[in-house]
Parts: structure tokens; sequence; C-alpha cells
């Protein structure tokens, strides 16, 4: 059963800026499927739907399941 937990997501756009929110796993794919595309596109965080200009896009940074507490972890 695939995990459906939100997940803490940085898109970077040219110019240095940073949008940070959580994403449901479904919404980051359709996301990194239209990242070759031009224009705008709405993008539903949890925070709220968010309009993005594509090609104004430099990465898409996706949290890591994983979390370690401790030391050696």
């Amino acid at each position: 059963m695939a995990d459906e937990r939100p997940k803490k997501v940085s898109v970077g756009f040219i110019g240095s800026q940073v949008l940070s929110g959580r994403l449901a796993p479904s919404e980051l794919i359709t996301l990194r499927a239209a990242l070759g595309d031009e224009g705008w596109r709405d993008v539903r965080f949890e925070e709220g739907i968010v309009a993005l200009d594509l090609s104004k896009v430099v990465y898409v940074l996706a949290e890591d399941d994983e979390h370690r507490v401790g030391f050696g972890a």
C-alpha cells in the first residue's frame, strides 16, 4: 500500500526564490510530470492552491521519508 501522507516539498525558481509547503504524493507526481511544460499550472498544497509558472522552476526537492534520530542512526 502506498504512503499517502503529504510530503514537505520545496520548489526553487530562477532568481533564488523558494516556495515550501506540503503536497500529497499524487500531486507531487503530477507536478513532476508537468516540469517540462511551459506556462502556468495550479498546484494544490496543504496550505492552499498555488499557481506556478513552470518555465521559471529550476528544482523540486521532496523530503525523504526516512527520518533518523540519535547518534549513529
